[in-house]
């Protein structure tokens, strides 16, 4: 072979050739590439298709969506009415059907029409009724289940969804269609929702490319020394580097292909696993065909790189491989100008314009989030460095550990930058979550349920003698609305009826005794004159007339812009008869005080509301209890932290693999000179923890930091989330330290007298 003078392709062709011939040692260091990429491409690949299920939801439940427009009552026609109620953490959404004619549409799901009390369930919610739990769950919806909804009529597997048969929709408390089926469009993204999602693609893609770039790093010494034989034969060093390069995408070809092969496994079995406000179909689970083409160009093309780069700090010889010095003087000022830059992008919208501009400069956002979790990274190699110079000596298992971070800290921290990275964006997510919590509507720590009662001329007053033997229900207290028009024409007023505790509630007004009338209205408003006659409800409804007496007294209403409102207590109304139409804000509202004490009063309440009126839409104000919004979010950064970690100890399984498989020669000379494999296997684990430690600190430190930012920029309270960082952090070491005790027994094979042997 004459130097220089080989053709590139044939030296790719040599560099593949020798990947696959070295023996079982070659074909152990290509299973550990492809294993090592394979892992960091299926997360990619799972990153490339959520653009793909989230089209697919949308697509779904928009066909499922009841028309908007305007229909007459027909033989065509469908009335229906949306309904939700609670299992547990998890909200259960569905209709009411009430079809108007032999012709009248059914939704995606759907194969028959539904008789009143007809039930179609999803599968999911199928299991929870066959469940323990089922038997508070029995007669909610309808009095029999005639079957389950198909496939086409849910967005994924695990949604809890419901089709009920009734006669009891009108036009005035329902919603009149004669197809299913809207244009899919774009709802909008809250900031905070916004910021979690960021701030969760961020931890995954950047720890995802340590990984990779560790995986491509294996086998490096055994790569060295086989192109010092190659530079023997009379290759220069591009050669080499280019022979390098063809052994690299060997090894990056089958990580596409275990990649792809986990991804297909991962499909089958990630969707039952997913929360049921999270879930989609496996069959959607599917990358855009650009990004698909992406990773597949970018991983042979970013393996190729970082083997060119690590062959930068080696000297590739003839008779032997030379390593560019053996300690390393890392530099501060750049790596920690990384970060700061990325806090500097994230501040100046903040500092600037307040969370309003925040939440607008996306882009500048995720870039500064970015930097400062590469910072992280970049920090953990140098904050090493000068841990371990100021640790002392110990035991001998501490000294050797300890030796070998001082002579060779890359390989260490390469294996746990990406998990700290991991961990600093889940315990900013965590600090976001920890902000998100309480469910919005409770007052003054009031534990109860809001009833709307929205059927025509219904005045509530059924419902407290129908709650009245459930335990755990306190109280009910009932008030009435309606529109009061003037007789002879005029502006028609709001007017509530109930009890002073319910203005009480309403207005934060305490003088009230039963008898009195309250004018709600700011000071500049214009009031009704005393004497003004109002007919209670919808003319010609059978709502009686009712004059405003002279003795009405004002109350500032909570917000200074409101119309001026009437409440009247029943004493005052005497025996006038309000009749509400059921429209919005025409109808009777039940507030039902709850015990706490009392078991699963929630779900036996909401049942018994059920039977008496499916129509009634139910509320629970908690206080102690968390939104469905914030539940689903933490069941699916819980999945993700557990996926997150899954990938973290199979890549560190791999690497640690990787590492004993490289260093048997010393191995072996030391236990050949009596050392003891118990103290051979605590320096491995000493190898790791000490990284571990001074990594998952800085990322808790980071990751608050962080964490408060955005908490900041999304206006919401700070604070940090103290269980959910100990969880992260705790569950992350952990892994980390079981991954590498289960590779111990590995350290009795490399330890035998056989690897002493070398060419």
């Amino acid at each position: 072979m004459t130097p220089g003078r080989s053709s590139a392709l044939t030296d790719l062709a040599l560099g593949v050739r020798m990947s696959v011939s070295g023996g079982r040692s070659g074909w152990a260091r290509l299973g550990l590439i492809a294993t090592g990429l394979g892992i960091g491409v299926a997360m990619l690949l799972l990153v490339a298709s959520l653009p793909t299920v989230l089209d697919m939801r949308a697509e779904r439940d928009a066909a499922r969506y009841p028309g908007t427009e305007a229909v007459e009552a027909g033989d065509d026609t469908l009335l229906v009415k949306r309904i939700s109620s609670d299992t547990a953490q998890d909200l259960v959404v569905g209709y009411l059907l009430q079809p108007e004619g032999a012709d009248a549409p059914l939704p995606p799901g759907v194969d028959r029409t539904l008789a009143p009390g007809e039930a179609l369930v999803s599968p999911a919610l199928q299991r929870v009724l066959e469940s323990p739990q089922g038997d508070l769950l029995e007669g909610r919806w309808g009095d029999r289940v005639v079957g389950t909804i198909a496939p086409d009529g849910l967005v994924g597997p695990q949604e809890l969804r419901v089709y009920v048969g009734t006669d009891q929709l009108t036009g005035a408390n329902a919603q009149r269609i004669s197809a299913f089926g809207r244009d899919v469009r774009d709802g909008g993204t809250d900031a905070t929702t916004m910021l979690m999602a960021l701030v969760g693609l961020t931890g995954l893609l950047v720890p995802v490319a340590g990984f990779i770039a560790t995986a491509v790093r294996f086998g490096g010494e055994a790569r060295d020394r086989r192109l010092a034989a190659v530079r023997l034969a009379g290759a220069d060093a591009a050669t080499t580097g280019r022979i390098a390069a063809g052994e690299t995408l060997v090894g990056a070809v089958g990580g596409l292909l275990v990649g792809a092969g986990l991804f297909a496994v991962l499909r089958a079995v990630v969707p039952p696993l997913v929360p049921p406000s999270l879930t989609f179909h496996g069959a959607d689970l599917r990358p855009a065909p650009a990004l698909a083409a992406l990773v597949v160009v970018l991983v042979p093309v970013a393996a190729v790189l970082v083997t060119r780069s690590a062959l930068k700090h080696v000297i590739v010889e003839p008779l032997g491989v030379v390593r560019r010095g053996t300690v390393v003087h890392r530099r501060l000022w750049w790596r920690i100008a990384v970060p700061f830059v990325g806090l500097a992008l994230m501040l100046t919208p903040l500092l600037s314009g307040g969370a309003g501009s925040f939440a607008d400069a996306e882009g500048l956002v995720l870039l500064g989030m970015v930097l400062l979790l590469v910072g992280v990274a970049l920090l953990l190699p140098w904050l090493l460095d000068v841990t371990v110079r100021r640790l002392g000596p110990g035991a001998l298992s501490w000294d050797l550990a300890l030796r070998r971070l001082q002579h060779e800290s890359g390989t260490a921290v390469r294996a746990v930058s990406a998990v700290v990275v991991s961990v600093a964006s889940l315990v900013a997510v965590h600090g976001l979550l920890g902000s998100e919590t309480g469910t919005p509507g409770a007052q003054d720590g009031k534990f109860e349920a809001v009833v709307y009662d929205d059927l025509p001329g219904s005045d509530g007053s059924h419902w407290a003698s129908a709650l009245a033997g459930i335990d755990g229900v306190q109280s009910v207290d009932t008030r009435v609305m309606t529109s009061a028009e003037p007789v002879g024409g005029g502006e028609p007023i709001a007017l509530v009826v109930g009890s002073c505790a319910a203005l009480a509630d309403t207005t934060s007004s305490t003088a009230c005794t039963d008898g009195d009338v309250m004018l709600v209205a700011p000071s500049h408003a214009e009031v009704p004159a005393p004497g003004t006659t109002y007919v209670l409800g919808e003319p010609g409804s059978g709502a009686s007339t009712w004059s405003l007496p002279p003795d009405v007294a004002t109350v500032e209403p909570a917000y200074p812009d409101s119309a001026p409102w009437l409440f009247v207590t029943p004493q005052a109304l005497g025996d006038a008869v309000v009749v509400p139409s059921g429209d919005d804000y025409d109808n009777a509202i039940v507030t039902i005080a709850l015990d706490r004490a009392a078991p699963d009063v929630t779900a036996r309440l909401q049942t018994a509301i059920a039977q008496i009126d499916p129509t009634a839409m139910v509320v629970i104000n908690d206080p102690e209890a968390t939104s469905s919004m914030v539940t689903g979010i933490r069941q699916g950064l819980m999945l993700g932290t557990v996926a997150l970690l899954a990938v973290v100890g199979a890549n560190l399984l791999v690497t640690t693999a990787e590492q004993l498989r490289e260093r048997r020669r010393p191995l072996a000379v030391l236990a050949a000179f009596g050392v003891r494999r118990r103290v051979l296997g605590l320096s491995v684990l000493f190898q790791v923890a000490v990284p571990v430690v001074v990594g998952l600190a800085l990322a808790v430190v980071v990751g608050s930091g962080l964490a408060v930012i955005l908490q900041a920029g999304a206006d919401m309270p700070v604070s940090l989330d103290l269980a959910g960082i100990g969880v992260t952090a705790g569950g992350a070491a952990a892994v980390i330290l079981l991954a590498t005790a289960a590779l111990l027994p590995m350290l009795g094979r490399v330890t035998r007298p056989a690897g002493l042997q070398g060419e």
